[in-house]
């Protein structure tokens, strides 16, 4: 790893953290500090056909996956690795925008529930990723202040720099990417104009030597549960998102603080809210981890084996994560199996042939054969106290490339990930107060 800092062209990204003053707080009816936002989907404005949304998103998640299997055993060994893991691991998949800076310049972030950080590039930079705004720019913005070696946000860093006294950070994403900057104190501003509110002082990365890709984005924006993501500094431990459909080109809602409630959601035809515990996984804290219990197809419980969600105690491998930052659910290999039997089994359809370049692996040859009917079964994702009933659409798709009918699913050598695309049109609450997962189904579109 020492010399990859002088192989590699230092780049943007980097953690951050964020603190709220008290009377930054915007009272959302007599509830506290909270905000709107919208997401729109990373892909959403390059004109990709269906079937190349489909293969991108399996790509970005396979990658993800690979980074999160690497993250617990490298965090094991040094802190540089495991920074340069988990900042490959942070390639998001929805946008929103927020204001930095006075006054408020506008930039669009990945949101991202599974890391901590956030960043954005920085002018003037020695070398930069192309982004769809301009770069910030620190001097013209008289809220802009550096922070010192010593300062605790310095500290939390996964490995934190100093020079001539300001806190430098320096971290490798993949195989072909990195970044390098200091960190600052900084105005932000959050929300859609009816929901505006504006936090003076947000410790962030600001970024003047980058390289990769930043997936149609300015920078990052972590939700995750450790102690430099945008939740645990703003105070207000909740929040909640309503992902419409993925071919849709309708934008989704990101609700924060108090406005991060199930109350106004219309559950008379889907059924009440559920909710299951989080658990902690001490190899990889940042992460919301859920107690998965099973699965059923057509009212039938597979008879997996519980262990194959489990966290292994020893190193951290293994469980079941929910992740808006992946975009297909991965299963841990032996309860994918027994998933793809039943539904070889249920549809009893000519099965595709499945080929290295193919998006999905289990995949039917679509349409049916004249005058034959094809029911398919109904998918239920069992966790502690809660079932997930996944709607048709959440769990199978049409691949645009071979025409076939496919499972939206896709193996794991390790964990399980409950991707964004089995939560498209549910609304989720994550509260960590109380340290739980709450959903409902719901029209996203309409929300």
């Amino acid at each position: 790893m020492a010399g990859m800092a002088a192989a590699f062209l230092l780049v943007l990204l980097l953690p951050t953290v964020v603190v709220l003053s008290m009377d930054a707080a915007a009272a959302h009816s007599g509830g506290g500090f909270g905000f709107e936002a919208t997401l729109t989907h990373v892909d959403a404005r390059g004109g990709y056909t269906k079937a190349e949304l489909l293969s991108r998103a399996v790509a970005r998640s396979r990658a993800r996956v690979t980074a999160l299997q690497s993250l617990a055993a490298a965090k094991a060994a040094d802190a540089i690795t495991a920074a340069r893991i988990l900042l490959r691991f942070s390639e998001g998949e929805y946008l929103m925008d927020v204001g930095i800076g006075t006054p408020p310049r506008y930039f669009t972030a990945m949101v991202d529930t599974g890391s901590d950080l956030i960043w954005t590039q920085c002018a003037p930079c020695l070398l930069c990723v192309e982004q769809p705004t301009p770069y910030f720019e620190p001097a013209k913005s008289p809220s802009y202040v550096t922070l010192a070696c010593s300062s605790p946000m310095c500290q939390a860093l996964y490995s934190p720099m100093c020079f001539q006294n300001v806190c430098v950070y320096q971290a490798f994403y993949g195989d072909s990417a990195s970044t390098a900057g200091v960190l600052a104190n900084e105005k932000f501003t959050f929300g859609t104009n009816t929901t505006r509110v504006t936090v003076p002082r947000v410790t962030f990365g600001c970024g003047n030597m980058n390289a990769g890709t930043l997936f149609n984005s300015s920078g990052m924006v972590g939700f995750g549960r450790g102690p430099l993501s945008l939740v645990s500094q703003l105070g207000s431990h909740r929040f909640s998102y309503c992902l419409t459909s993925f071919m849709s080109p309708a934008t989704s809602r990101l609700y924060f603080g108090a406005y991060a409630t199930l109350n106004s959601t219309n559950t008379s035809s889907s059924g009440p809210v559920q909710s299951t515990p989080f658990i902690v996984n001490p190899a990889l804290p940042t992460m919301y981890f859920l107690n998965m219990t099973g699965i059923s197809v057509a009212d039938e419980l597979l008879p997996i084996d519980p262990s194959v969600f489990a966290i292994n105690d020893t190193d951290g491998t293994g469980g079941v994560a929910i992740d808006s930052g992946t975009s297909f659910t991965f299963l841990a290999q032996p309860a994918y199996a027994m998933l793809q039997e039943a539904f070889v089994a249920w549809v009893g359809l000519p099965r595709a042939n499945a080929t290295a370049t193919d998006t999905f692996d289990t995949c039917f040859k679509w349409p049916p054969p004249p005058r034959r009917m094809v029911t398919l079964p109904e998918l239920v994702l069992h966790f502690d106290g809660a079932d997930m009933k996944l709607p048709l659409e959440n769990y199978m798709a049409i691949d645009g490339g071979t025409g076939n009918l496919c499972l939206a699913m896709l193996p794991s050598n390790d964990g399980s990930l409950i991707g964004s695309f089995q939560q498209q049109n549910f609304r989720v609450l994550y509260d960590l107060e109380n340290s739980l997962l709450s959903f409902v189904p719901a029209p996203c579109s309409l929300i």
